[in-house]
């Protein structure tokens, strides 16, 4: 498990930043990755990324019979939540998405509930409602739309697999998001990936980045050589970084 400081390190990039860094670390294909497959929804792109480990939570507003024992079904939920260690993302599957969204599990109690439980946002397949609420909270939301009411709200499994926008997540996985979609790093690619992320981006800002913004006034001719040279040169300073790490 990472330290919380960081986490709040990467937390300074966005989603597709720790994916790069991702793929310099995994020894797994990059087709691998475990990330959205579907589009995803950002209601609070100014709160920026979020980092944490996955809480799990399934939900089914629709299914009146939930709701029974309502009590103490949120009670062990909410004690579930609290065995899980921090940062945390509350990753919700909603049963009823995508076709019959009818109600939401967040709103402005649920976000202010789950932040005192050390939870800073959520993943859903489902709904949001209270967005202006829900951010005072800083609570971040990504999900797949809004939604007026709540239904039958209560927790219906947790602590499970779910599978939300084609990805499959447990319990504890380590998750990266923000308005590009999600990733989840596995415990096998955590030691070196702050290192590779800052690494990467640097690779990119002196070479290929470096290459482009410096061709004003230069021949296209000239531009395809320079950009051949430093995409070169970016592919070799990635395998010298791989092979520092034994990848």
């Amino acid at each position: 498990m990472l330290s919380h400081s960081d986490l709040l390190k990467l937390k300074r990039w966005n989603t597709p930043t720790i994916y790069n860094g991702w793929e310099a670390v995994t020894k797994e294909d990059r087709l691998s990755v475990r990330c959205n497959r579907e589009e995803t929804h950002d209601f609070m792109p100014q709160m920026g990324s979020m980092v944490g480990y996955a809480v799990t939570v399934l939900f089914e507003p629709s299914n009146k019979i939930h709701y029974d024992d309502s009590a103490r079904k949120w009670s062990e939920y909410r004690r579930y939540v609290a065995s899980v260690s921090g940062p945390k993302i509350v990753v919700l599957q909603d049963l009823d998405s995508p076709k019959h969204i009818i109600g939401s599990f967040w709103g402005e109690v649920c976000s202010n509930m789950h932040k005192a439980l050390g939870c800073v946002g959520t993943i859903t397949d489902g709904a949001v409602r209270d967005i202006d609420e829900m951010t005072n909270a800083g609570f971040k939301a990504i999900a797949r739309r809004l939604c007026v009411g709540h239904a039958y709200s209560v927790p219906v499994q947790w602590g499970i697999p779910v599978t939300v926008y084609g990805c499959e997540i447990q319990s504890g996985d380590l998750i990266h998001a923000d308005k590009h979609g999600f990733i989840v790093i596995p415990e096998e690619d955590q030691a070196y990936l702050l290192e590779a992320v800052a690494y990467m981006d640097g690779n990119e800002c002196l070479t290929t980045i470096r290459a482009a913004r410096e061709s004003a006034g230069k021949s296209l001719s000239e531009v395809c050589r320079s950009l051949d040279g430093a995409n070169a040169e970016f592919a070799r300073n990635t395998a010298e970084f791989k092979k520092s790490i034994g990848r």
